[in-house]
């Protein structure tokens, strides 16, 4: 049994997709700049070689911020807000395109990077990474100025660490000296850094959560680890009345997992404007025969076929419905993701504009494994839609 303390990592990258823009475009480096415009928002060459850069003002629809460079944070724009509301509020903020392939890219490389100097890692998303420490002979400080040094290396990137006992710890840490920081805390540090941060800070304490906890006089994690269990299990179920008692006081035994399976697989498209099923056919064909040929494409990449085909529908009211469909065999091709996606949309009632879409292939298995299934293939696409 390991008798060194433990200390967890964790690695979050700096403003990610937009970082990423900013190597492709350094012209725009300490502007605000916002990502989440669509293919037509793609800068273009003018006469005399410099490039035009759509504006925030220049756009009409309702998509949403993906991320923003710090210059544009501190104008109030932020991940998830509505690209027309932070328009008003940065106007002549600089809007691109979201480019997943190229941040899928850079992922890969920085992952790589890290696994180099501390391979114990726990992807838990595209930008950010949980790295056991434990039994590295270096001390922290040396080991995430080597891990730090590596990823700009390697991407050109700035990231911030935060290291502690746990991974609940360290992922607030991350977050206490951005960008381009490190943060280093024991568990003595509790009170004097952690304690003082709003509940919010806490990943696992979402929206609704914060508001119940603030209508009880709770706002700061410290208010929280004063409040007594009893308390708590009068206004929340008893397992999450727990958790929220352990990790007020900094407690998570939660291990580093170096290996999970993917569950699911799945793309989704939010449209510029909501589509009717009968007469803006041609554009949600178009839209759903790419969704699924990107379920596709991600399921060859991560090497892995699926069984159950789901969709996902937000109509103009914003009611949401998800429909699965499971096949006696494996499938990988996108005609046959689609040909079952379609069974699925036939037990949908399509009435109302729509909003989403969205593809999902579950029930998956490893093809190279010793389970590997017999996959199913289809050479066409199907054409029948809506």
């Amino acid at each position: 049994m390991n008798a060194n303390p433990r200390r967890i990592a964790h690695l979050d990258m700096d403003a990610f997709y937009a970082s990423v823009e900013l190597l492709r475009y350094p012209e725009l480096i300490g502007l605000p700049v916002v990502i989440g415009g669509q293919a037509k928002h793609e800068p273009t060459q003018q006469a005399d070689g410099s490039k035009h850069f759509y504006r925030l003002r220049e756009y009409a629809g309702r998509g949403v911020i993906t991320t923003a460079t710090y210059e544009a944070r501190a104008m109030g724009v932020f991940s998830a807000m509505g690209v027309m509301k932070a328009a008003q509020l940065a106007p002549d903020a600089i809007l691109l395109p979201v480019d997943f392939d190229s941040y899928r890219h850079y992922s890969r490389l920085f992952k790589a990077a890290v696994a180099s100097i501390a391979p114990k890692i726990e992807g838990t998303g595209i930008d950010e990474i949980y790295i056991d420490l434990t039994d590295l002979p270096d001390d922290s400080l040396v080991l995430a100025q080597r891990i730090k040094q590596a990823v700009f290396d390697a991407t050109g990137l700035t990231c911030s660490i935060g290291i502690s006992p746990n991974k609940l710890l360290s992922k607030i840490c991350s977050d206490l000296d951005k960008p381009d920081g490190i943060t280093i805390l024991g568990m003595s540090d509790i009170p004097d850094r952690i304690w003082p941060l709003s509940v919010r800070k806490i990943n696992g304490i979402g929206p609704k959560a914060t508001k119940k906890l603030e209508s009880l006089g709770i706002t700061t994690i410290a208010e929280l680890a004063q409040a007594e269990l009893s308390f708590l299990q009068t206004h929340f179920s008893r397992s999450y009345s727990h958790w929220l008692h352990e990790v007020s006081h900094g407690i998570d035994n939660r291990p580093v997992k170096t290996y999970s399976e993917p569950k699911s697989i799945s793309r989704e498209t939010t449209f510029e404007q909501d589509l009717h099923p009968r007469h803006d056919r041609p554009a949600l064909s178009e839209a759903f025969t790419a969704l699924c040929t990107r379920v596709a494409e991600d399921l060859h990449r991560k090497g892995y076929a699926g069984r159950t085909i789901g969709i996902k529908l937000r109509f103009e009211d914003f009611h949401t419905v998800t429909r699965d469909f499971t096949l006696t065999a494996h499938i990988t091709d996108p005609a046959s993701i689609r040909r079952a996606a379609v069974e699925c949309l036939r037990r949908v009632p399509l009435k109302k504009r729509i909003r989403l879409l969205g593809v999902r292939v579950s029930t998956l298995l490893p093809i190279n494994s010793s389970q590997a299934p017999e996959v199913q293939t289809q050479r066409e696409l199907p054409l029948e839609l809506f």
